[in-house]
């Protein structure tokens, strides 16, 4: 702004010095000429904030346009060998983090294994990637879900996309629903889309029960209230809320019942944002079937944790949707 405001007063030297020959206008022009000068100065300080100007003395942002892997394991090191050799051949990936709470450390042979097989694939797709793929475990001393929703030290951006072990999601629709992710980074934005469904109440009196939903019955009503964590882009503000300010007897919750981390976390993006989640369509490819999903009752299970939550929080925060987004240019039909 400074050449701006030399220029400004070089092109308007000549004429103010000829008007102010005149006498009585001068007064007139020197109020006009402070005027302008403070416009000059606001409309600077406007483009500092809003940023217009390039700060070359700025510390380096969060990538806008990377996102950081996060791969929840356990005892499935097979699985997670396939994964992070899968997402090591996505443009978009920043890092690649691998959580780990197992009662003992990852072994230095799969650590080495696991960096070698990300260094091999930086080496191959030098000329495709910008930077290289970084990786790294987060290792944690206790057996604990929560885990899965730490802050990460040393993240460079602002999306990571959370994902399990036994799930791997092809680069193109990765990189599809991280663009969606970007136009709206405060939502949850996924795959595998879950609902709540109220429950008939005899009493109006009562407080509202609700029922968990899976797959089939939003597939059949075409409503969604949450996105689950175990495919989907996710702001690394809300692991610091998850942490640090959601309650800490949901946190206890989640520990003893082992089960319904993904809930918690669609309870606190509802409640920050009171708006729904964002469902991409999209092909997953399963590569595991010994999940947490696999076992007897977890849909009772998963409605407990559903109801516990709304008692913790004094309402039901989450959202329905029925919007799915579609990349046109890929599916035939919408």
């Amino acid at each position: 702004m400074k050449g701006t405001r030399d220029r400004l007063w070089v092109r308007w030297r000549p004429t103010l010095l000829v008007l102010c020959q005149a006498g009585p206008c001068r007064v007139k022009l020197l109020s006009l000429f402070c005027i302008v000068l403070v416009a000059i100065l606001v409309i600077s300080r406007a483009a500092s904030i809003m940023g217009w100007r390039h700060h070359l003395d700025s510390p380096q942002l969060p990538s806008r346009h990377q996102y950081t892997v996060l791969i929840n394991t356990w005892r499935r090191n097979d699985l997670l060998k396939k994964s992070v050799a899968h997402y090591t051949q996505c443009n978009g990936v920043n890092a690649i983090r691998v959580v780990w709470s197992e009662p003992e450390p990852p072994s230095n042979s799969l650590h080495l294994e696991l960096v070698q097989s990300v260094e091999a694939s930086n080496l191959h797709n030098n000329n495709r990637h910008n930077h290289k793929i970084s990786f790294q475990f987060d290792t944690h001393e206790t057996d604990d879900l929560n885990n899965r929703f730490k802050p990460l030290n040393g993240l460079h951006t602002d999306a990571i996309f959370s994902i399990d072990d036994d799930v791997v999601v092809p680069c193109a629709l990765l990189e599809f629903s991280f663009g969606i992710w970007l136009s709206a980074p405060d939502s949850m934005v996924g795959f595998v889309p879950r609902m709540h469904w109220v429950q008939s109440m005899k009493h109006a009196v009562e407080q509202e029960k609700y029922t968990y939903g899976g797959w089939w019955s939003v597939w059949w009503m075409g409503s969604y209230s949450m996105i689950l964590s175990k495919a989907a882009f996710i702001h690394h503000k809300y692991f610091e809320l998850y942490t640090q300010q959601m309650p800490a007897s949901i946190h206890q919750y989640v520990r003893e019942a082992r089960n319904c981390e993904d809930i918690a976390m669609s309870f606190l993006v509802a409640n920050a944002t009171s708006a729904p989640p964002l469902w991409v369509k999209g092909r997953l490819f399963e590569i595991g079937s010994t999940g947490i999903s696999s076992l007897q009752g977890h849909s009772e299970h998963r409605t407990q944790c559903v109801n516990h939550f709304v008692s913790v929080y004094g309402y039901m925060p989450l959202v329905a949707s029925h919007v799915k987004v579609v990349d046109a240019q890929h599916q035939w039909l919408w």
